[in-house]
């Protein structure tokens, strides 16, 4: 089950996110129709996976792993200091306050949001592409999932 959660972390991640996502001593269980659910490090959730797709939505241990792991820019979405305090404390980061973005993330993608010195903020999904992003001066750009604060 580990190798399994590997391959899908470095598919949506990219390569070396499974290595940094999950050592060795990493614990998971199981839902009720035995597909893998949770993955823990110790008694702390890493990440879940989504029945809707099997995909990772990430703990803010998820997140800091892969923070470590990646360089800026690469699964990041760049906020605005009038916006960092807010998002830190499990706010949405709005369009408006986006100041740069991976030009590599896709609408409905699990990403890092920082503040401009590359402090973790929060992680949650893209409701918006990169372009629009950047452009649009309306409406939620990130949802938050989890914050640093909390």
């Amino acid at each position: 089950m580990l190798k399994r959660a590997r391959i899908i972390a470095d598919y949506q991640f990219g390569r070396g996110a499974g290595e940094a996502l999950f050592l060795d001593d990493t614990t998971y269980s199981l839902s009720k129709t035995r597909r893998l659910r949770y993955l823990y490090s110790g008694k702390e959730r890493i990440v879940t996976v989504r029945a809707s797709d099997n995909l990772l939505t990430l703990s803010m241990m998820g997140a800091r792993r892969l923070h470590a792991r990646f360089e800026s820019p690469n699964l990041r979405v760049v906020a605005s200091e009038d916006a960092a305090p807010f998002v830190a404390k499990g706010g949405n980061l709005f369009a408006k306050h986006v100041l740069s973005v991976d030009p590599q993330i896709r609408a409905g993608e699990e990403v890092l949001v920082v503040d401009s010195q590359d402090q973790l903020l929060a992680t949650g999904t893209t409701v918006l592409a990169p372009e629009e992003m950047m452009q649009i001066k309306r409406g939620i750009a990130v949802a938050a999932r989890k914050a640093a604060e909390h």
